[in-house]
């Protein structure tokens, strides 16, 4: 199937996409009503809006240095994990989207980096926990979370994984211990994201990576903006020999384009007349 990810409700309803998702919560911190028409997703530790106004949700590393879009690699702001009030309202959040829809996506799950957090609760948590190792602590904490989520799903869990497959990497990085998530998820989500996919073999790449990391079903996301049509349909192409569906990010019209000219061109050559058999 093919998809496509959208904050445009009314692009959730064009007859060229087997299915939607539609951003309820965007890493900017902007947060709409949730829709019955499409898959809610949820940006949940990725928020500009929080992290600029309240800088005591923020992880920090032990210099002190806080997750923001000012540090090296980040393009958005990150929630430390452990806060339990904003926890809880991401709940509420995940509860009201799956009322709208049974099925919900969760997006921007974990910690930021390897070297986050450090803040003073999460040190106090760590220390008062039942574990000698950060990286197994920070795991339980992003695994609990998971599980707490996905019992307010009474569809499909959806899960975003950043697009990292080698072994223990994401444990590392995000605390996403992928044996411990997998009960708790439907379907992960692998956005491969280029800005023209002139060339796929690193696509092609990751997602066999992901094959052999994951036993539950996967997807592949791409990046449709301002991209040349051929070159997505490729993309395309490639993702869906991998991935259980395919999505579009953030160009409805352009990923409905293609979705036309990958049709139009299966249909090419065929006969149906009497000989045709």
């Amino acid at each position: 199937m093919f998809g496509v990810v959208t904050r445009n409700r009314e692009e959730c309803t064009w007859p060229e996409f087997d299915l939607a998702f539609y951003e309820s919560k965007d890493v900017s911190g902007r947060s709409t009503e949730p829709i019955s028409g499409a898959i809610n997703m949820i940006s949940c530790f990725g928020d500009n809006a929080a992290a600029e106004s309240s800088p005591e949700l923020v992880p920090r590393n032990r210099e002190g240095e806080l997750a923001t879009r000012e540090r090296p690699y980040f393009d958005w702001a990150y929630i430390c994990p452990t806060h339990e009030g904003y926890r809880e309202g991401l709940l509420e959040m995940v509860s009201e989207a799956a009322e709208a829809n049974a099925d919900v996506r969760l997006d921007d799950v974990g910690f930021p980096r390897q070297e986050y957090c450090y803040c003073e609760r999460c040190n106090r948590l760590f220390e008062e926990s039942e574990f000698d190792d950060r990286f197994a602590w920070r795991a339980s904490v992003i695994t609990d979370f998971i599980a707490d989520a996905s019992a307010r799903i009474p569809g499909t869990t959806y899960l975003t994984l950043y697009p990292d497959p080698y072994p223990g990497h994401l444990y590392e990085r995000a605390g996403l211990d992928i044996e411990a998530v997998e009960p708790y998820v439907d379907e992960f989500v692998i956005p491969l994201y280029d800005m023209a996919y002139s060339t796929t073999y690193w696509l092609e790449t990751i997602a066999s990576g992901f094959e052999t990391l994951l036993d539950t079903p996967f997807s592949v996301e791409l990046y449709a903006v301002d991209l040349d049509l051929d070159n997505l349909i490729h993309a395309a192409e490639v993702a869906e020999a991998y991935g259980e569906d395919v999505f579009f990010g953030y160009d409805a019209a352009n990923a409905q384009a293609a979705l036309r000219r990958m049709r139009a061109d299966s249909r090419e050559g065929k006969s149906y007349g009497p000989d045709s058999a």
